[in-house]
């Protein structure tokens, strides 16, 4: 049953009650976006697992939250799976309500006022990379963690992989990135975890934002 129009969204699902070591566990997952020209790409590595077991490895921790934007997450399934899908869902109730879609700046807001209520009572052990493509404002890239800290940036990474890719980020970003352009850092990136990184990460997934909405590419 909908709400009506400007009522406030219905409260969100309770986080996971996993211990304080699944905080450990997000920092596994790889989660790494970089902003172009006119287009966000998000990347996330494929692998589910927990403790010592590997559940599977063809895993999407990148959710579509509507058709220009996407969020890319790093912790526990159930947080990140609890919190997309609440975001997703209040987004299409607030466009339904008022007819006009949330931009990226806004779901950016909503999501960090969100994680920062949950702060208080139970954290969602989830950081995320926002990206998103509103006509325009152009291309956007927003960074946020499990502590509701918010900031846009050019480009952004989450677990273990920013002490490895971080530093390719800063020598190889520039201004006006093509899609070609970003991608090669991208693969920059991969190769350095593959070749440094002790967790195993075979496969990964990349997904771009631009104004024709989002699409797969190969990895």
């Amino acid at each position: 049953k909908s709400s009506a129009a400007g009522s406030p969204p219905p409260p969100p699902p309770p986080p996971c009650r996993e211990s304080s070591k699944s905080h450990c566990c997000s920092t596994m997952d790889t989660v790494l976006g970089i902003k172009g020209d006119g287009f966000t790409m998000i990347v996330a590595d494929r692998t589910s697992a927990r403790s010592i077991m590997v559940f599977n490895q063809a895993e999407d921790k990148i959710t579509e939250l509507d058709s220009h934007k996407i969020i890319g997450q790093s912790g526990p399934q159930c947080d990140t799976a609890n919190f997309a899908e609440y975001i997703q869902k209040n987004m299409t109730l607030y466009e339904l309500n008022n007819d006009m879609k949330l931009s990226t700046f806004a779901t950016a807001n909503f999501m960090r006022r969100q994680l920062a209520t949950a702060l208080r009572k139970g954290p969602y052990q989830t950081n995320i990379l926002l990206g998103g493509y509103d006509e325009g404002a152009g291309a956007s890239l927003y960074f946020l963690d499990l502590y509701s800290a918010l900031t846009p940036v050019n480009f952004g990474a989450h677990g273990y992989a920013s002490n490895f890719c971080l530093s390719i980020f800063d020598r190889e970003y520039k201004e006006g990135m093509s899609v070609e352009e970003a991608k090669a850092v991208i693969d920059k990136c991969i190769a350095e975890l593959h070749t440094r990184f002790l967790i195993s990460q075979p496969n990964f997934l990349i997904k771009i934002v631009d104004k024709d909405g989002v699409r797969v590419m190969e990895a």
